[in-house]
């Protein structure tokens, strides 16, 4: 199975709802195969409390704060860069809206409309990076409902390695050492550290920053939402956990190099 595949089936696995479900599953099995009960039950109370405890906007809310890293940029001073690069969240196959073509996802589409404002505001030319379907939707409305025409289109990246290594490939023959990054906030600490490694100089340009949904008691009460952003905060402390083990156990030598090529050693260890 392609590895890719692999780490989808693990995040879901992991993660809320499907982690503290198969926790609360678990204790049911051994409720009904156990003699003590007790611990079987706290088992699955615990399932349910976690399951319980994400989906609740408050909760919701500390993981997304924690996981961003990085300020709103400032498009009021100049910008220090040669390039926009915006990444892809996903995309919509076959949209009918769009005559069956694909259409970027609600993520995506955050990342492109602000990405489309630093374009505008910095005059910067674009590169969208992400898959093949990704790219070509992102490239698409960009240019039919956004007025901007990406320069370089990226269009074979599955993760956010991949996505700094490509396009570092693209932009450093054409003369593009600082790049204006420009993912969803609570991405960006380990977008910024991929990039970096890649031999660019970043400066961050977070997207769909934390902003308060809920007030009152609602902040108590289980949605939808909430459990989605409890998910994508979680998903980011698990990818910056494998991402530091990578760096640690890498290959030293070629990690090393594009550090120095890029002078970033040490901002690497602040992200």
């Amino acid at each position: 199975m392609d590895i890719f595949i692999w780490k989808q089936l693990l995040k879901n696995l992991v993660l809320p709802p499907t982690g503290p479900l198969i926790l609360a599953l678990a204790g049911l099995v051994w409720i009904a195969s156990a003699r003590r009960r007790g611990p079987a039950l706290a088992l699955c109370a615990v399932g349910v409390l976690l399951l319980w405890a994400f989906s609740t906007p408050i909760v919701a809310d500390v993981l997304m704060r924690s996981a961003e890293r990085y300020p709103a940029l400032d498009l009021t001073k100049p910008v220090q860069a040669q390039a926009i690069v915006i990444l892809a969240g996903g995309v919509r196959l076959n949209a009918p809206e769009y005559g069956g073509h694909p259409a970027p996802s609600s993520t995506t589409l955050q990342r492109l409309v602000y990405g489309a404002r630093v374009a505008r505001v910095t005059g910067l030319p674009v590169l969208v990076s992400g898959s093949h379907s990704e790219a070509q939707a992102m490239s698409e409305f960009l240019q039919r409902d956004l007025s901007v025409t990406p320069r370089w289109v990226e269009g074979r990246s599955r993760d956010t390695q991949q996505n700094a290594e490509k396009s570092a490939a693209i932009l450093e023959p054409a003369g593009v050492h600082t790049v204006v990054l420009v993912t969803s906030s609570e991405h960006m600490a380990r977008s910024v550290t991929e990039f970096r490694l890649a031999g660019l100089a970043v400066v961050p340009a977070p997207a769909e920053m934390w902003t308060r949904r809920d007030h009152g008691i609602l902040v108590w009460v289980p949605n939808a939402d909430a459990l989605v952003r409890s998910q994508r905060a979680l998903y980011e402390v698990l990818g910056r956990a494998v991402q530091s083990i990578r760096i640690a156990f890498g290959p030293h030598e070629t990690l090393g190099r594009r550090a120095r090529a890029s002078g970033v050693a040490a901002a690497i260890g602040r992200t």
